[in-house]
């Protein structure tokens, strides 16, 4: 009964694969792991992704006010300005004026 409950759970999961790996259970689970183990890796991966965007989205934005990334974020700490990359960037894209305001009460 109970390996009757896995082997249905683990076709369940492998619905939508391609040919044998949605029918047989071997190779259906083997694909299973494989897709879980790369989900799990996949959900790092986009926090390192988000990040790597939201410096980009920093630095463009700075350096249309003449300033680079890294003097931005050392200014900012100097005056005691503690943003978190992701707000830098929203504020960034959502009002400009505001990064604006940031960037001249940082220098």
């Amino acid at each position: 009964m109970l390996l009757e409950n896995v082997a249905k759970k683990i076709l369940h999961l492998a619905k939508g694969y391609r040919g044998a790996h949605s029918r047989l259970f071997r190779v259906a689970n083997q694909q299973v792991m494989k897709a879980l183990r790369y989900s799990y890796v996949g959900r790092k991966q986009k926090k390192r992704l988000f990040r790597r965007i939201w410096f980009t989205i920093i630095n463009a934005a700075s350096r249309v006010n003449g300033l680079s990334y890294s003097r931005l974020i050392h200014n900012l700490k100097k005056s005691n300005i503690e943003l978190n990359r992701k707000m830098l960037a929203q504020i960034a894209v959502l009002d400009a004026s505001t990064f604006n305001e940031l960037i001249k009460t940082s220098n």
